[in-house]
């Protein structure tokens, strides 16, 4: 799984400009102060310094910030001839700021500690619901890559899993409806029934019933689960079942596309009790050299600063890449780029390329 990271100089930035923020305060009010004399009096902002100081660090550099703003209030006071109840009255401030200081520091310390239980809790959801696909299975090799649109998430509504079975290699990409916690636990959902059904139904249309009647039971029409379903088995090709997702994308070895749809296209998982037409199988040729890119709608309907939605067939190329991890980098690099930010909607990709061994290279060529 990849996932962008801001660089490292663009995060520490910020942190190192707030923990010098509250000595440039008070270096800037004690020349002011100095300059202007005591007929002005900004002693009292001396007291920005704390009040700044909880914004990083914890208690005891707000303290320590707090008593070195007393003594500079002092010291002003004293050298500029202030009169006494001003220099109670400035001390009585800094103090004052100093407690409200120490309580929000100790306050922000605890939520950092409860955000980083939790981002804890989600990177092991990760691992048990979105477990690491094989690098290989059969004749393919196999790639993915998730982006959350929450900034602080590992894990949302998209999901993905490829299973060796008898039967042969069985892939699902899926998106539910919503976001959240909720969306989380329906992916479980499907995820547990597809890898339980993958291994027992000989037919990809018993995989789907499978799947659709463990959503019809859990969910009982409130939610429901656009997904596609793929088959690569004995033969140069690949059996497709689409529950009102987008077409996977295929690409051939001289850069051309397709995009395999369905017959018709059928209504997601979790809405058969609607009626409707059970959605068919059909299928794609899938060919030594040719590459399959299943993904979620959060990759097709990015948008960029004109409202023009990624233009995935355009970015093709993007795929040649030698291996298939650099392959999907490449495509999502391109994909925030072209959102230029951070992106809206859940975004997940799965790349299948059939292995094409050096004789058939050769013939190629020849």
């Amino acid at each position: 799984m990849t996932v962008r990271k801001p660089s490292r100089s663009k995060v520490m930035s910020a942190p190192r400009i707030l923990a010098a923020l509250p000595f440039a305060v008070m270096a800037i009010v004690g020349v002011v102060d100095v300059s202007t004399g005591p007929t002005v009096g900004y002693l009292p902002l001396v007291s920005l310094g704390p009040a700044f100081a909880g914004l990083v660090g914890g208690w005891r550099r707000t303290a320590g910030i707090g008593a070195l703003a007393l003594l500079l209030c002092v010291t002003l006071g004293l050298n500029q001839s202030y009169p006494s109840r001003r220099v109670y009255t400035a001390m009585a401030s800094v103090a004052g700021v100093t407690l409200a200081g120490i309580t929000a520091a100790v306050m922000r310390q605890r939520r950092e500690a409860e955000l980083a239980s939790v981002r804890s809790i989600a990177e092991t959801a990760q691992r048990v619901l979105l477990r690491p696909v094989p690098r290989s299975a059969g004749p393919l090799t196999i790639a993915v890559s998730y982006t959350s649109a929450v900034a602080e998430a590992r894990i949302g509504g998209d999901l993905y899993e490829v299973v060796a079975s008898p039967f042969g290699v069985r892939v699902i990409v899926g998106d539910v409806q919503g976001k959240g916690l909720e969306a989380v636990e329906t992916a479980a959902l499907v995820l547990g029934a597809f890898r339980e059904a993958a291994h027992e139904e000989p037919e990809l249309t018993g995989v789907g019933a499978r799947l659709e009647r463990a959503v019809q039971r859990e969910l009982q029409g409130e939610k429901f689960v656009t997904a596609v379903l793929a088959e690569i088995a004995e033969g140069h090709a690949a059996t497709l079942l689409n529950y009102g997702h987008p077409a996977p994308m295929l690409v051939h070895p001289d850069g051309s596309t397709t995009f395999p749809e369905p017959p018709r296209y059928a209504l997601p998982l979790g809405l058969a009790l609607h009626g409707g037409p059970a959605p068919e199988p059909y299928e794609t040729v899938f060919a030594p050299g040719d590459q399959v890119l299943l993904y979620t709608d959060g990759v097709t309907e990015t948008r960029d600063a004109a409202g023009t939605f990624y233009p995935l067939s355009e970015r093709a190329p993007l795929l040649g890449e030698r291996a298939p991890e650099a392959a999907l980098d490449a495509i999502r690099a391109d994909l925030v780029a072209h959102a230029d930010g951070p992106l809206q909607d859940d975004a997940a990709m799965l790349l299948l390329r059939y292995q094409q061994h050096e004789h058939q290279q050769d013939d190629r060529r020849g």
